[in-house]
């Protein structure tokens, strides 16, 4: 069987022995482990990138080059708030990415001017939902608890908003989750087919792309791992 199969089926006769049955087993010799295997992730020229891209449209288009040009996962872009973005020194804030850490990446040029435009269309919805007496979001750790106010200040709006709202069990409020990231997801796949590349290519491509096309114009690569 698969790494993950065998892994997952030990680790459950491990927890049912210890915890159903009371017994330590101990340290259990004589197996032989599936080898995880390594896969050489794929990478777009910049010039499929460009084509992938001119296949999509909207908030889609402006997350999928934030991928590409700040090197960004799928969630930490869906989950970035108005405050994460630095217009002064064009620098993204990624607030507990991968391992609970914060770091900074560079904003691209090229999604600037768009991505201002859409956060007006943002700030008209925010105020909408204000006026309806809603317009809060979750906040991170304990604020959720003792900052209630600021869920609906506009610092900590979410960059690309959900739709519609949903009702939080906890607090009993009405709130708007960021975009989900299957849209994203969705709206990629569909542009890497009508793109005709023959690639594998999925969102987390456009990362690998942003690193490989820096290390390609001759970025040290200790700068490349402190964006990433």
């Amino acid at each position: 069987v698969g790494a993950s199969t065998q892994n997952q089926a030990l680790h459950a006769l491990l927890f049912f022995f210890r915890e159903v049955l009371g017994k330590d087993v101990g340290r259990i010799g004589g197996i032989v482990r599936a080898k995880m295997p390594h896969k050489v992730p794929a990478v777009l020229t910049p010039g499929e990138v460009r084509r992938v891209l001119s296949f999509m449209s909207g908030p889609p288009k402006l997350m999928a080059t934030l991928l590409y040009g700040a090197g960004l996962r799928l969630m930490e872009c869906c989950r970035l708030r108005v405050k994460d973005l630095d217009w002064e020194h064009r620098q993204v804030f990624v607030r507990r990415g991968k391992g609970a850490k914060d770091r900074i990446t560079t904003l691209p040029g090229a999604v600037e001017e768009p991505l201002r435009r859409h956060l007006e269309d943002v700030r008209r919805l925010h105020q909408e939902d204000l006026r309806k007496g809603l317009g809060a979001v979750a906040l991170p750790d304990a604020l959720d608890r003792g900052a209630l106010g600021a869920a609906r200040e506009w610092p900590w709006q979410w960059v690309f908003p959900a739709s519609g709202h949903y009702l939080d069990a906890e607090s009993g409020q009405r709130r708007r989750h960021h975009q989900h990231e299957t849209v994203l997801q969705r709206a990629f796949r569909e542009a890497i087919l009508r793109s005709g590349s023959e690639k594998h290519a999925t969102c987390h491509t456009l990362r690998h792309s942003f690193a490989t096309h820096l290390l390609q114009t001759g970025v040290d690569i200790r700068s490349i791992q402190e964006l990433l």
